[in-house]
């Protein structure tokens, strides 16, 4: 026997099987079943508040809400695909159960603030859980920064050597990305952070209700001040998926930077074989399989969120049955985000530098070549002339195939006479590294002080 629509009163025929099967969403959004209930038992106690309800009513209904959600929670739940989605599951469940006063729940509520409810919530607790995780990602990039303080690589740009820097000055430019990362979810969660509840349908409601009553029962900061715009709002949908998005993009470009570094012609880096894969017809095989993952499952988050703007972009107000996706979109960029935090800070954990090969690297590609640029500078030589004296210098050291410290003074002269034999001691990238002075640079005093404040800043708590 076919359930009974809730809406089905001036239907003269049953739903077609196939069209319940279309429009269904309960099978993905009975995620929200637990935000669902926490917004429900808040709207019963404002009913009750407002005299729309008895207190025995609302009690009633709060003991049921609550043995539902035990119930979902241990899988003895039966979500019904008739039911169409999470609220009327739940709903049905609690008529079932308590008989009159359930059917008193959804006065002065329709599904359409109700989905925006529940929406936010599981939108600002989620950002919560991300901002965690980014957290203990943070935590060991900066323990490997820690422990690997002193070791010297090749910086790049456009993927050739440039100068070098400390590894934990490199680890900490991942640091500081994931800390935007953090503000720009704690922006977001402060703009979603208002009730719509109260909106009804999109117009609001005659009966006597109090929506800020409820909406600090739920914790939120105000109310949405238009009851058109509180249902049809998606906007912290699109601001979520491109925070996740910027997540995941910083996440593939360390995954981009590590899969080359594994690579034989580097091996800046040994990841534990616990953290990578092999081949089924090469046994000598080690692959950084889970690095390419977070690299790959990037664009699988990018393209949420342009599926949720295109999904917006044509919609009249106010609420329409399309935004139904907007679920499938935003929980799927969530999970692919926080997996992918969890795996790389256990593989992050779990990796070493090689700081012979990385020193090895650094012999190749004259990366001091701009240290004794500036020694010249020093010298009062104006830098474009400086930039063009050590060019030919390189030049120099090409043909002759040599480093510049293997230069003699005399050949550095023939060149300019402001180089003196104290040139040496700008040269190398023990010395490069030890002469860097400017503030955010790669100084190992100043690395040391970063990395200082990042282990207090992030043990706070």
């Amino acid at each position: 026997m076919k359930q009974k629509k809730p809406w089905g009163g001036r239907f003269t025929k049953q739903t077609a099987a196939l069209v319940e099967s279309f429009t269904e969403s309960i099978s993905f959004d009975w995620r929200l079943c637990q935000h669902d209930i926490e917004g429900s038992i808040a709207h019963a106690n404002m009913l009750a508040k407002c005299k729309l309800i008895t207190e025995k009513e609302k009690d009633a209904i709060i003991k049921g809400l609550k043995e539902i959600l035990a119930e979902i929670l241990t899988g003895k739940f039966e979500f019904k695909e008739s039911l169409e989605d999470v609220h009327m599951n739940i709903e049905s469940a609690l008529i079932e159960r308590i008989g009159e006063a359930g059917k008193k729940l959804h006065t002065a509520r329709s599904r359409n603030d109700q989905v925006a409810l529940d929406l936010r919530l599981w939108t600002r607790e989620q950002a919560r859980t991300v901002k965690s995780l980014l957290t203990v990602l943070q935590k060991e990039l900066v323990k490997k920064g820690k422990a690997f303080f002193g070791l010297i690589m090749p910086g790049f740009t456009h993927l050739q050597h440039a100068q070098p820097v400390l590894v934990s000055h490199y680890l900490l430019a991942y640091v500081e990305m994931l800390e935007r990362d953090k503000a720009r979810l704690q922006d977001c969660c402060a703009r979603l952070n208002k009730s719509p509840l109260g909106a009804c349908a999109l117009a609001g409601t005659t009966l006597p209700t109090d929506p800020a009553f409820t909406a600090k029962l739920l914790g939120f900061e105000g109310i949405c001040e238009n009851s058109m715009d509180a249902v049809s709002d998606r906007d912290f949908c699109v601001e979520y998926a491109f925070c996740l998005s910027m997540i995941a993009m910083h996440l593939s470009r360390l995954a981009e930077e590590w899969i080359i570094w594994c690579n034989d012609e580097m091996k800046f880096i040994e990841i534990s074989d616990a953290y990578c894969t092999g081949s089924s017809i090469m046994p000598q095989k080690k692959n950084p399989d889970v690095l390419e993952l977070i690299r790959g499952k990037c664009g699988r988050v990018f393209g949420h969120l342009t599926a949720l703007l295109t999904l917006l972009k044509g919609l009249p107000l106010s609420y329409n049955r399309d935004m139904q996706e907007d679920k499938i979109a935003i929980f799927d960029a969530a999970d692919t985000v926080q997996t992918s935090l969890s795996v790389l800070a256990e593989l992050v954990a779990n990796t070493n530098f090689n700081g012979e090969q990385m020193m090895h690297a650094c012999e190749k590609g004259f990366i001091d070549a701009t240290a004794l640029a500036e020694y010249l500078v020093k010298k009062g030589v104006p830098f474009r002339m400086a930039h063009e004296i050590v060019g030919k210098i390189v030049r120099e050291c090409i043909r002759v195939q040599c480093k510049l410290t293997d230069l003699r003074l005399e050949s550095f002269q023939a060149f300019s006479s402001a180089i003196e034999k104290d040139v040496y001691k700008a040269l190398g990238v023990e010395n490069c590294i030890k002469n860097y002075k400017s503030y955010g640079s790669t100084a190992p005093g100043f690395v040391k002080k970063r990395i200082t404040y990042w282990e207090k800043k992030l043990n706070k708590g």
